[in-house]
């Protein structure tokens, strides 16, 4: 007979009623935090946390089934969310919409951890203006191999390029292993031309720290780099925003820095256990980011004086499709990461002395955007491997389709 359930705890929330269901589930057994921390490290970074996602339309992404297995992402606001949850029906590339999820106060943020969701997802634009971005996201997203310092060096190239542009940028952990650094912009620029001015942002820090980052889309050429990720400004994106509780055991925080702060401080510092101190010692970093909103002219006109980024060859095969320049295979497809990592091993186990020559950044594990949630991609970059003991492409150690069934 299983044990009975524990009853709801019901939060005051600023005159608003938030009820928490099964409080005393633990959420991340390593530090012991049930959902109920979760609920009360919100409510006490809420003023950050809403300076980072409030206002904005945001994707629910539910761990309804745990840390260890994948979440599902939710665009459309629950039927039955309360009157202080308000919502912006919001139109994609797809010619699809949804009415969206916008958060305007603790009690919201408190209402979105009982549905199982542990990091924020915003939109770059406010609900008043859907068409226009207010925030541009640059993402330093370093590839395997990649130490922290080298992180670091790009981040401040970062600085420095917009600087020279007249913007200001505001650094955060991502809650994983690199940078974000978000720029507030006056919202008069629609999202194609937001996208085009953070990818020129890109070949320039490219330009300034050859070797250090890399603006190329395609992920087998980057090297050990650090990537400069623009394509997180382009319609339908959205990344972890201030104070997001990141899915990682250690219960890991996307946490706002200073600058001062960016070359001493490590990304494992800031956890939910740690963050909330910090919150109360010294506030928000990040408090005067609204004041700071600045033109994307100078970029722009970057811009045309670079041109269009090279494009990739194509395919001989008719299909027009993208050639990689890399002596790629492909490894696996696979539902869960576990899976991925598994049928990794497998093939290292089939081919030790072609493994022995991979570098870190060779192996390519991606999580690909499913319908709802999230597959797994397994590839190879056999560039360091020699022509005589290069495996060869084979039919897939696991083969999952994430479109079965599906129109």
């Amino acid at each position: 007979m299983s044990p009975a359930k524990t009853p709801p705890t019901v939060l005051d929330v600023d005159g608003h009623e938030v009820r928490v269901t099964s409080p005393d589930r633990v959420v991340f057994p390593q530090p012991g935090l049930t959902k109920l921390d979760l609920v009360r490290y919100y409510l006490a970074v809420a003023d950050g946390a809403l300076r980072g996602a409030g206002g904005r339309p945001m994707v629910l992404k539910r761990f309804t089934k745990g840390l260890d297995q994948e979440p599902f992402f939710q665009k459309r606001v629950p039927e039955n969310h309360p009157d202080f949850i308000h919502t912006a029906t919001l139109h994609y590339a797809s010619g699809t919409s949804a009415e969206e999820t916008v958060l305007r106060n603790a009690a919201g943020l408190a209402w979105i951890v009982n549905l199982g969701c542990l990091d924020l997802n915003p939109h770059p634009v406010r609900a008043e203006d859907l068409d226009h971005p207010d925030e541009l996201r640059i993402d330093l997203d370093p590839m395997p191999g990649v130490d922290w310092a080298q992180i670091v060096d790009v981040a401040f190239t970062a600085r420095d390029v917009l600087a020279d542009h007249g913007l200001v940028g505001w650094p955060k952990t991502s809650g994983s292993r690199g940078l974000h650094i978000l720029v507030r912009i006056r919202p008069g620029w629609e999202y194609p031309d937001v996208r085009r001015a953070a990818e020129t942002l890109a070949r320039e820090v490219e330009n300034r720290a050859p070797g250090l980052a890399t603006a190329r889309w395609w992920k087998e050429e980057r090297g050990e780099s650090v990537f400069v990720d623009f394509n997180q400004n382009a319609k339908d994106r959205t990344v972890a925003s201030a104070y997001s509780v990141r899915a990682l055991p250690d219960a890991r925080v996307s946490t706002p820095l200073t600058w001062d702060e960016v070359r001493g401080r490590r990304p494992e510092e800031f956890t939910v256990l740690t963050v909330p101190e910090r919150f109360a010692a010294i506030g928000d970093p990040h408090e005067g980011i609204d004041s700071a909103a600045g033109s994307l002219e100078s970029l722009l006109a970057l811009a045309e004086e670079m041109g269009p980024a090279e494009k990739p060859p194509r395919g001989s095969d008719g299909s027009g499709r993208r050639a990689s320049t890399m002596p790629l295979i492909e490894v696996a497809r696979t539902k869960t990461k576990p899976e991925a990592l598994d049928a990794l091993e497998e093939w290292k186990r089939r081919y030790p002395e072609a493994t022995a020559a991979l570098h870190p950044a060779d192996i390519l594990v991606d999580g690909m955007r499913g319908s709802s949630s999230l597959w797994y991609r397994v590839r190879v970059n056999l560039q360091h491997v020699p022509d005589a003991t290069r495996p060869p492409q084979e039919p897939l150690i696991a083969d999952y389709d994430p479109w079965a069934g599906r129109a």
